[in-house]
């Protein structure tokens, strides 16, 4: 199939943001009452919103989890992220060619809330690349792994879900593609990874690549392919 569009996942895809953000999550919630360690704050949030475990935050802490308390995540985690947050290795130029390579058919659709998804886009200098074509689950009915934020971005392109080739590093983003119809292809670095390969293609991936810096030759061998 020739792909007429890219949908970006940003988070561990475009920007090494995962590791800042768990860390202040997981100390937040210890600080909450509930010890746990930061493997385990990353296996049990990645590709998840902290809000989709209200539940279980408010059993392991004892305590509600309040628009307070979010507020001064978001607030802790954006302080950090501006400080520290660099692009995935070969984004930046991975994102260029692309955007050439489909007459700047690409969008993101993150489960991440846009602001946060808007200022680490800008951080890196991705933004011009993706101008409006920037989604949020959290502005939609659901967020992953239901589909709704991969459907409004290649509705924006005008591009039908079927005609799009989905990136995505966790298995509930890479669920919400295939859900949405596209072909999903998984991002596994070989460093820090939060998912197997093993584990991306038992949730739908057709391909599962290790570097950034590949995905235009392989979206280039696969147009040549067809």
């Amino acid at each position: 199939m020739q792909f007429q569009a890219i949908l970006f996942d940003c988070d561990g895809v475009l920007v090494d943001s995962e590791l800042i953000t768990n860390r202040v999550l997981h100390a937040m919630l210890n600080e909450a009452g509930w010890e746990l360690s930061e493997a385990d704050c990353m296996r049990i949030f990645i590709g998840k919103t902290v809000r989709s475990e209200t539940a279980r935050i408010e059993a392991e802490t004892g305590k509600p989890l309040t628009d307070a308390w979010m507020a001064a995540f978001y607030a802790h985690r954006n302080e950090r992220l501006r400080a520290e947050l660099v692009a995935i290795d070969g984004a930046v130029e991975a994102v260029r060619q692309v955007h050439a390579q489909l007459g700047g058919r690409i969008a993101v659709a993150s489960g991440a809330d846009k602001p946060k998804v808007l200022m680490q886009l800008e951080k890196v200098g991705l933004l011009p690349y993706f101008g409006s074509h920037v989604f949020s689950g959290h502005d939609l009915p659901r967020t992953k792994p239901w589909p709704d934020v991969y459907l409004a971005a290649a509705a924006s392109l005008d591009i039908a879900p079927e005609h799009c080739l989905v990136i995505e590093d966790s298995v509930p983003g890479l669920t919400a593609g295939v859900r949405a119809g596209a072909t999903v292809w998984g991002y596994c670095p070989k460093v820090n990874a939060h998912s197997t390969p093993e584990q991306l293609l038992d949730a739908g991936a057709s391909k599962v690549f290790d570097d950034m810096a590949e995905l235009p030759a392989l979206l280039a061998a696969t147009h040549l392919a067809n």
